[in-house]
């Protein structure tokens, strides 16, 4: 028996046997799921149920509604991620080069990242109308400051023992900042993007719920009006692909431009 204990331990630790449980685990939790709705122990109208979820999936597949609508919260969630990101990450570094800016500006960040976003959706929507434009500019207030952050606390963590030697060396502030500055701060940045994606996400399916045509948000929301629990469960279970995608694609990308950096598994010992 321990010959055959010891190579199944093995195997599931490898990576197929991880993906065969989490697989596994899936399954089960749908086989339970929908055993319970059949023996009634379940509510089919207040919950739901795996064989209503997959019919609604596959008539919104053939009509291609999902596909619109994951399309167009994708494309809210990603411009405003961009752009939130881009003017966050840039005001955040440059706030290590200016320390007087750092100070006047800290008590503002930190007033408004205490304030929840969501709460900045109404009047954003009046400002902007119910389109794209207001949505984009829901998810840029959501992931700007998260950037911004995420960004100025990555070049107070630079190396400063660097900087030092830089400096010794004639190095002057601007050289020391694209030298060193940047560079160490880059890989904590793009770390980041892993949580602000989802903030993205967040931001556009919130817009959805308040004023939209379209949209994975647009879809829960009439569809938890009219208590349409199945196809609540389908626009839920697209977000959560969606943020998987993105998750993995942000991975890809920081592995891409940092292939020096040791994965974070790696680094535990076996024991």
């Amino acid at each position: 028996m321990k010959p055959t204990t010891s190579r199944l331990s093995l195997w599931l630790n490898t990576g197929s046997g991880k993906s065969f449980i989490q697989i596994m685990s899936v399954v089960s939790f749908f086989a339970l799921w929908q055993l319970g709705a059949e023996l009634g122990f379940v509510s089919e109208f207040l919950i739901g149920t795996p064989a209503g979820i997959w019919k609604r999936f596959v008539s919104s597949v053939l009509d291609f509604s999902l596909f619109i609508d994951t399309g167009y919260t994708l494309w809210e969630a990603l411009l405003g991620f961009v752009i939130g990101t881009a003017i966050g990450t840039a005001i955040g570094l440059y706030l290590w080069y200016s320390k007087w800016a750092a100070q006047i500006t800290e008590p503002f960040i930190v007033a408004i990242n205490s304030v929840p976003k969501i709460a900045l959706a109404p009047i954003i929507l009046l400002w902007f109308g119910t389109g794209l434009g207001a949505k984009v500019v829901l998810v840029v207030s959501m992931t700007a400051i998260i950037a911004l952050i995420a960004a100025h606390q990555a070049t107070k963590d630079a190396d400063k023992d660097l900087q030092s030697l830089l400096f010794s060396m004639g190095g002057n502030k601007h050289q020391i900042f694209f030298e060193v500055i940047v560079p160490s701060a880059m890989p904590a940045i793009v770390s980041n993007f892993r949580i602000n994606v989802g903030f993205g996400l967040v931001g556009a399916v919130v817009g959805e719920f308040i004023s939209s045509k379209a949209g994975l948000g647009h879809m829960i929301y009439n569809a938890s009006s009219l208590y349409e629990l199945n196809s609540v469960w389908v626009g839920l279970f697209m977000l959560m692909i969606v943020g998987f995608f993105l998750y993995h694609g942000i991975d890809a990308l920081e592995k891409f431009m940092f292939p020096w950096r040791t994965d974070s598994g790696r680094t535990q010992i076996r024991m």
